[in-house]
């Protein structure tokens, strides 16, 4: 009896003991934050630049983070999303080591809170005609002050790259300026009677302008500008369709300076094409800087574009879904992971983009930013109305990676050797003498222009423009009262990070989100290229055989004599049937042969699909009837 009081004595004193220690370790827990992230993509944790600019503060930063925490209306999704902005405010303020200072406020009907939050400018999001829920922040630094209205869930990606950006702006409220200098309106443009009359709309601007407006001064500059002014840190140029040689002067004068530039070059630029209108646009919409490329060594062709199977895009066309090569959805595979720029980019879309060849010039380093894939080829841009079927019959692959982005440094050399190029108003130049010591002084040249650099220059040249566009980069979402923008790539990360960088606020380009909704199948895609290539060859084979038959059928059937109004010769009718019996034996070779590359191409759709469902179960079963067998085996033995 007794042993049996013992031994419960000793489960119940157990059990207590057991209880008493997991209280402690929640007790003790609580006065820690432990935060382990498995995303892929690291997406909640904090990143090294976040880390950087908090290293930076000297002076304290309040953030006041206003949510309707209290009110019924609010819905789970919007609560849940309400605590994760609460827990990452709450690492900046603990990483800051108190620099950051976050301030909790309910905005609640007619309270002081509520008059707080319409000062700082956040809006209330209205549920009905009296009813607003609240979830915006304010941060403020001294007299610098800055607001996100309202804090998006659909912005989830892009959370810790808004709460930086607008700490990083108020604890340096000098802001860089970015010169913009386009033939598109992507700093937006108001309608007039003129472009009413061609059927043209207002714009506003470009997403990644009104985003870079945060942090920067952005001004316009005209392409046909002699100077750019000195004090603009970075120029912007987005697809320069008819740039004059003085604009581009200006440009090789401002690199010589020690300036830095972003040049958007395209073969083919379908948003000029779309918003031309019936009366506007150019014969071509291409763009390069023509002058400048040739000093720096570096070429651009305006007639062929880049055509990539691996890097093909699914686009839907009328009633059927097309892989478009020259439309690239590039993943990882073609991005520079090495560079601090593209690190943070996983993946881009590029439609018609442009190839750089040639060698750099001396004294300026070349970096490859973004790439094509091996399989690519280069097909003339003509081909881009013949369709993805003709194109990737045309493309013919070079076994190489096209440099699409590539990033120039160093001292660079004027390309305008004669100094400044003549005014059209100038006076035809007679024959030059001698050639003089002093370049200044030849004819339509200015004093003080500048031969060679004073201090190295940065040139980041992209061969794709609409890349930067809004319906491209992603899409505008309604979220209630707020129209709020969802990148649906990493095309308006990288045009932002080549901005920053260069701009020297380079800690935000590891901030900005990891993540992206568009996710191709590059392994299905190079599986699919290989059978098209399998079975290319041929096709191409019968189809000449099968357009050459119709041919000579056609000149048969147009060769009789005069006095032969409806009948044929014999030689002629047994002539045509052969043709025709051939025409039907080629039709029937083709069939079979796309039968069986749309064979082949499901095939392997359909096995990649099924391992990537069942892969996984089936490891973990074999490991489960693995160490099943080994337990027992081990039993046995004993």
């Amino acid at each position: 009896m007794k042993g049996k009081f013992d031994s419960l004595l000793y489960s119940v004193i157990g059990v207590i003991a057991v209880l008493i220690i997991v209280m402690a370790i929640n007790v003790f827990a609580g006065f820690f934050k432990f935060r382990t992230d498995l995303t892929e993509n690291k997406l909640y944790t904090l990143s090294n630049g976040t880390k950087k600019i908090l290293n930076k503060l000297d002076t304290d930063v309040v953030v006041r983070f206003y949510f309707s925490k209290d009110n019924a209306s609010v819905p789970v999704p919007l609560r849940t999303y309400a605590q994760e902005v609460q827990d990452l405010l709450a690492e900046y303020q603990q990483y800051s080591h108190g620099k950051v200072k976050v301030i909790k406020l309910d905005p609640k009907p007619d309270s002081d809170a509520e008059d707080s939050a319409n000062l700082d400018g956040i809006e209330g999001q209205a549920v009905d005609l009296t009813d607003k829920i609240y979830l915006g922040i304010a941060v403020s630094c001294l007299d610098a002050k800055t607001t996100i209205p309202y804090l998006s869930p659909e912005r989830e990606t892009l959370l810790e790259y808004d709460l930086s950006r607008a700490i990083s702006s108020v604890a340096n409220p000098k802001k860089a300026v970015i010169g913009v200098m386009s033939a598109l309106p992507v700093t937006g443009r108001e309608a007039n009677p003129m472009m009413m009359q061609q059927r043209q709309q207002s714009s506003p601007p470009w997403i990644f302008l009104t985003e870079l407006k945060e942090n920067y001064v952005v001004r316009d500059v005209p392409l046909t500008t002699d100077k750019i002014d000195d004090d603009i840190s970075v120029l912007v140029v987005v697809h320069p369709q008819g740039i004059a040689e003085d604009a581009q002067f200006a440009i090789d004068q401002f690199l010589l300076r020690g300036g830095k530039m972003v040049a958007l070059l395209d073969p083919y630029s379908f948003v000029e094409a779309q918003t031309a209108g019936p009366y506007g646009g150019a014969p071509s919409y291409n763009s390069t800087l023509s002058k400048l490329l040739p000093a720096w060594g570096i070429d651009f062709s305006v007639k062929t574009m880049i055509a990539d199977p691996t890097f093909a895009t699914q686009v839907q066309r009328q009633n059927d879904v097309q892989s478009d090569p020259t439309i690239l959805s590039i993943t990882s595979e073609g991005i520079n992971k090495g560079d601090a720029l593209s690190a943070a980019v996983n993946d881009l879309l590029m439609p018609f983009a442009g190839a750089f060849t040639g060698k750099p010039a001396d004294d300026l380093k070349e970096d490859i930013l973004i790439k094509s894939s091996k399989q690519a080829g280069l097909v003339d841009v003509s081909l881009i109305e013949a369709g993805p079927d003709v194109i990737r019959k045309q493309l013919k692959s070079a076994n190489m990676a096209y440099p699409i982005a590539i990033r120039l440094t160093g001292r660079f050399k004027t390309a305008f050797q004669d100094g400044k190029p003549a005014g059209k108003s100038s006076a035809k130049p007679s024959p030059s003498p001698a050639p003089s010591a002093t370049p200044s002084a030849s004819p339509g040249s200015r004093e003080g222009y500048l031969k060679e650099a004073k201090s190295e220059g940065v040139v980041i040249l992209v061969g794709d423009s609409d890349f930067a566009y809004d319906s491209i980069a992603g899409r505008a979402q309604q979220v209630m009262t707020q129209t709020v923008f969802v990148p649906s790539n990493g095309n308006l990360n990288f045009i932002q990070s080549c901005v920053e960088q260069l701009a020297g606020d380079s800690d935000l380009i590891g901030i900005r989100s990891r993540a992206s909704g568009n996710r191709p199948f590059v392994v299905v895609n190079k599986m699919e290229a290989a059978a098209q290539q399998k079975y290319q060859s041929k096709i191409d084979e019968l189809e000449d055989n099968l357009n050459q038959t119709r041919q000579n059928l056609a000149a048969l059937q147009t060769s009789k004599q005069s006095d032969q109004k409806t009948l044929l010769s014999p030689e002629q009718q047994a002539e045509i049937k052969k043709f025709q019996e051939n025409e039907a034996t080629t039709n029937k070779e083709l069939k079979v042969l796309r039968k069986n590359l749309r064979q082949e191409i499901d095939s392997l759709q359909t096995t990649v699909k099924w391992v990537d469902i069942a892969g996984m179960p089936v490891i973990v079963t074999l490991i489960g009837l693995t160490l099943a067998v080994v337990k027992r085996r081990s039993r046995a033995a004993r």
